[in-house]
Formats: structure tokens, C-alpha cells, sequence
């Protein structure tokens, strides 16, 4: 069975061709580092580092993932100006915070082009669309905007009319409401920092445009992936396709697109005040436990969270880890037929984890040739069990409740030794007794 893989551009499902035999390329647009990240950015990360590893490991793919850094927005000088920071020891502190959190689920990626490293190759392409007739130079002003009117295709990405789409207030010198900022004029109230030379002007650059050049350097005209969260198709996404294929670029092959996160079925919002924090997250369980609950929807699925919900990924997330505990020398098998064909149909991993479980009911169930599947299948899903050192408030909790434990057994209370059981279990620890003793080890 071939991979297949749902195009949001198309609106439908296609065979995955590569453009270059046994390479493929993915960019997925990273954060804004404005502010600490959010659940939104860690459920996009986690979802194409799992496709990224079916390529690699399902595949045999070389694979070249790459992830921006957003170090230059309006958002960035704004909130660096509301805190009375230096708007680029703010963007290096939020990005450090970004890192980390992807590095404690396994989400770390190479290559991370930033925004205020490419200013030239953005200045280049403003300078070629404007010579094709597609942007323009305000009067009297560095203001660029991009033409909208003068691409027949806009909207194709989004299947939209211009004359239906929402656009902007017409005002810096815009002809039509559509048409979206390639090159800011430097501000009197704006940092000197914050602005570079180009020929019409001291400025800075638009958000579309830094996507288009940082894809340029990183795969040049042509690349096989475009992924990044729903709410980025419009604008962002339609005016990144617009502006490249307009400079001449033939751009993304396929556009891949993670659902949302929801709360309760309602959208995350501040004036629902049902935001829940990435430290929220971390408090309720592992960082495995909290990278489970992230893939376990379909990629292109909205994602609801619930209380519940981290708690129940780390019940899930244990069942497996502690199989692989139990055999920690069991060498990598072979990938059942059944989770290949879920992770080829567009990557369907809440049916690739029906087929992990299973499985691992039956090592459980004493079938240890099963084990070797297990490893293989943990790894491409990024929940293999990692040493993870216990905090020492982690670890006096931990002999607490097991002193507990052991007095509820002594007084036969099984009722009460089985819920501190499953107390432990939460907290991410496995234990396992013994005829003189208890031991217990902190999965990640």
C-alpha cells in the first residue's frame, strides 16, 4: 500500500510522490516568539514530528524538517515595548522557552531558519514581484504591498473569491483590502533595531514574506510539504502560496494542515477564560503522557481537552512503557501490517494506536514475541521509555505513597493499596514488588 496524504489545496487525498526519490523536505511554520508557547504550538509540533518520523522509519526516507522562527512581528515589538524589553532579548528568551518545551517531548528539530537572518532574500523577492507587476511601492512612503488583484489565482489555497474573502482596512497607502504588507516603513515609535535598509526604504518585513524566503533557502523553488496549524491557511498560507508562485516559484508540492485544540468542544479564548497553560499540561502528567494526548487524535481532527485528559494519556502511555521496561534489551522488530496501513492512510494514529495497544495486550497476555513490534511501533509514535531522572520532591512523594501502599497491605486493605497504585501510575511511575521489596522507576 502506497502512502496517501490529504492535501488541503487539492481538498483531497493523493499518493505521496516525492520530487526527489527517496528525499523528502517539510516546512512547517514555527512560533511567533512574542510569548510562552501554547498547547496549540506543541499539538502542531508533535503532529509532523510523527509524520516526519513515518517517513524515516516507515519509509526510509531522508528526511529535512524544518521549523521557522518567527523573531521579528509587529506581536514581538509590541509586547517587547509593553514590558519595557529589548525586543531581541525577548524574542532569544521566548524562543529558549519554545526549545526546551519541544525538546521535553521529543519535538526538537535542526533546522530553524530565523525571520532577521534572511532580510536579503526577502528584499530580493519584493524586488522581483514588483518588476513582474505584482506589489507595489506606496507614494512617499517604504510601504510594499502585494497586488492581489494582479494574481488571478488568489484564493486558490483556501478555495475563496477575493470578492468574498475578509481583508483589511484600506489605510498605509493599500489600494484594496486584500492586499497584504510585503515591506513595513520604519516607525518614529518603533525601535532603530527593529529596521533595515532596502531600496525603498528604511523598514522591516511583512509576516507572509519571511515564510517565502526562509523556504527558499532552506529547499529553493520547489519543496514537497507545507504544513502548519488551520488557523494559518488564511491569511498567512494563501498569501505565502500567492507571493511565491507569483515570484516564480513552483512552491509546495502538498499542504498539510493540524486541527485546532479545543476545551469542552469550545475554542481556547481569553474572554472564555478557558485557557489551559503548557505548565497545566506538564502538572497533570509526563511529558510522555502529555506528547500521547497531543497525537492521539488524528492530525487533521480537532483535539478536545478535557480534566481527564492527561491523566487518561498517562494511564495509556504507561501500559506501553511498562512492557518495554519490563524488556529493556528487546531489539526493534518488525511494524505490523495493520499500523503500516493506518500510518499510510494519511497517517491515522488514533488506528495505528488501536493496533499498539492490542499488541501490547498480548505480551501482557505472556506473547513475548510481540515485544520487538512494540519497540518498533513506540518509536515512529515518539513514546519510547526514557530515563528520566525523578525530581527529589517527586521521589519523597513516591516512597511516601509506597509506605502507604505497604501498610495498606499489611491491614489487607486492598481497596486502598489499589488506588495508590494507580495514584503512582499517574505520576508517571511503574512499580513492581518483589518477595522482599517494592522497586519503582519514573518513566518518561
Amino acid at each position: 500500500m502506497s502512502l496517501s496524504v490529504y492535501d488541503s489545496k487539492s481538498a483531497s487525498v493523493r499518493a505521496f510522490e516525492p520530487l526527489a526519490p527517496g528525499k523528502v523536505g517539510i516546512y512547517v511554520c514555527g512560533p511567533t516568539v512574542q510569548s510562552a508557547p501554547h498547547v496549540g504550538h506543541l499539538r502542531s509540533a508533535v503532529a509532523f514530528d510523527i509524520i516526519a518520523n513515518w517517513f524515516r522509519l516507515g519509509h526510509g526516507y531522508e528526511v529535512k524538517l524544518v521549523r521557522n522562527v518567527t523573531d521579528i512581528d509587529d506581536k514581538v515589538l509590541a509586547n517587547a515595548k509593553e514590558l519595557g524589553r529589548d525586543w531581541r532579548e525577548l524574542a532569544v528568551e521566548v524562543e529558549t522557552i519554545f526549545n526546551s518545551v519541544y525538546s521535553s517531548i521529543g519535538c526538537a528539530v535542526e533546522n530553524q531558519p530565523h525571520a532577521t537572518a534572511h532580510i536579503p532574500g526577502m528584499v530580493a523577492i519584493i524586488e522581483e514581484l514588483i518588476a513582474r507587476g505584482h506589489a507595489y511601492q506606496v507614494d512617499g512612503s517604504a510601504n510594499v504591498f502585494f497586488d492581489t488583484a494582479s494574481w488571478a489565482s488568489y484564493g486558490e489555497l483556501t478555495r475563496q473569491k477575493l470578492e468574498n474573502m475578509d481583508g483589511e482596512a484600506i489605510g498605509g497607502g493599500r489600494r484594496a483590502a486584500h492586499d497584504f504588507a510585503l515591506w513595513k516603513a520604519a516607525k518614529a515609535d518603533e525601535p532603530e533595531t527593529a529596521a533595515w535598509n532596502s531600496p525603498w526604504g528604511r523598514g522591516r518585513p511583512g509576516w507572509h514574506i519571511e515564510c517565502s524566503a526562509m523556504t527558499f533557502a532552506e529547499f529553493g523553488e520547489t519543496f514537497d510539504i507545507h504544513g502548519g496549524g488551520l488557523d494559518l491557511r488564511f491569511p498567512h498560507h494563501e498569501n505565502e502560496l500567492a507571493q511565491s508562485r507569483a515570484v516564480g516559484y513552483g512552491f509546495a508540492s502538498y499542504w498539510l494542515h493540524n486541527g485546532l485544540v479545543t476545551v469542552g468542544g469550545q475554542k481556547m479564548s481569553k474572554s472564555l477564560n478557558n485557557g489551559v497553560s503548557v505548565d497545566e499540561f506538564f502538572a497533570q502528567g509526563s511529558p510522555a503522557a502529555v506528547r500521547y494526548w497531543l497525537g492521539s487524535a488524528h492530525y487533521r481532527s480537532t483535539l478536545d481537552y478535557s480534566p481527564s485528559a492527561i491523566a487518561d494519556a498517562q494511564a495509556a502511555v504507561g501500559r506501553i512503557q511498562n512492557v518495554l521496561a519490563k524488556n529493556p534489551d528487546t531489539a526493534e522488530g518488525s511494524l505490523p501490517d495493520e499500523f503500516v496501513a493506518a500510518m499510510d492512510a494519511d497517517f491515522n494514529v488514533p488506528a495505528a494506536l488501536g493496533v499498539l495497544h492490542d499488541t501490547v495486550r498480548s505480551a501482557n497476555s505472556g506473547d513475548e514475541s510481540a515485544i520487538p513490534a512494540i519497540v518498533a511501533m513506540a518509536r515512529v509514535l515518539g513514546i519510547e521509555p526514557e530515563v528520566i531522572e525523578a525530581s527529589p520532591e517527586l521521589a519523597a512523594k513516591v516512597e511516601a505513597l509506597l509506605e502507604q501502599r505497604k501498610e495498606a497491605r499489611a491491614n489487607k486493605d486492598f481497596t486502598r493499596s489499589d488506588a495508590i497504585r494507580e495514584e503512582l501510575n499517574q505520576l508517571g511511575v511503574t512499580i513492581e514488588d518483589t518477595a522482599n521489596e517494592t522497586t519503582w522507576s519514573f518513566n518518561g
